[in-house]
């Protein structure tokens, strides 16, 4: 037996086209610690079937060919797990690429009494252009919660913030630049001109990247790949200490 924990609460902005929407999302009355039958193996094996499903695309020049050979990997696993799951949020609406569907059904065990229902937030392949152009940090991931667990945000961008455990209740997507810097710096014990964050490299991020270096932090831009970039935030070992901007909701709530 192993359990899935479902979150409290989630703190996220959300924009979709040019209106913004920002709340605290909090998860249904469910228990927070379900009991359920380990599903790491099997979920690993989706994954692991998508990536390898791709591998034959790498340097090809076609990231949607790569995408559409990891969804169809993916989703043939994920027929023969027994659980009666769910796509709550996933690629393709947003992008018009091939695509696990929002609300598509998973898994050997639909409608089954005492089923295991879990619902996906799924990207059979992110960073389908590194895949093309034989770059780093592609990677096929998901995460599974507990039917309703998971935000609900189709083909939508987040505001997002990541760093260390240790940070955790010191940065906020409420605070200031400089506030999430000079907590950072608080809790880290290193001045602010030692920190490093990441930030994808778009137009919108320009008033972002001013002001991380007007305040005297180290900027690393990024083409794709900010599941990775918020990985690398996480790890206090890394060169990185945070993840900052604007980015796809997938990503963000996989993250």
């Amino acid at each position: 037996m192993a359990n899935i924990r479902g979150p409290q609460s989630k703190e996220y902005g959300c924009y979709r086209s040019t209106s913004i929407l920002r709340r605290i999302d909090c998860c249904p009355p469910l228990q927070l610690v379900v009991p359920v039958r380990d599903l790491t193996e099997d979920f690993l094996r989706a994954t692991s079937s998508a990536a390898a499903a791709a591998y034959g695309w790498i340097g090809k020049g076609d990231g949607k060919a790569a995408d559409g050979a990891a969804v169809e990997a993916m989703r043939d696993v994920f027929d023969t797990i027994p659980f009666d799951g769910r796509v709550a949020i996933g690629e393709g609406e947003r992008d018009d690429a091939p695509m696990l569907w929002i609300g598509e059904p998973l898994g050997s065990s639909q409608g089954l009494e005492n089923a295991q229902m879990i619902d996906i937030a799924v990207d059979p392949l992110e960073c389908t252009n590194h895949v093309a152009n034989d770059l780093p940090n592609a990677m096929a991931v998901l995460a599974a919660a507990p039917r309703g667990a998971l935000l609900h945000a189709p083909d939508c961008y987040m505001d997002k913030i990541a760093g260390p455990s240790i940070l955790k209740g010191e940065i906020s997507l409420e605070g200031s630049t400089q506030y999430n810097l000079e907590a950072t710096s608080h809790v880290l014990d290193r001045p602010i001109s030692d920190l490093t964050v990441v930030v994808m490299d778009r137009p919108r991020h320009t008033d972002l990247i001013s002001r991380i270096e007007g305040i005297g932090a180290n900027v690393r831009l990024i083409g794709d790949g900010d599941i990775a970039a918020a990985l690398d935030a996480a790890d206090p070992d890394s060169n990185t200490d945070l993840l900052m901007g604007i980015g796809a909701a997938p990503e963000g709530v996989i993250t």
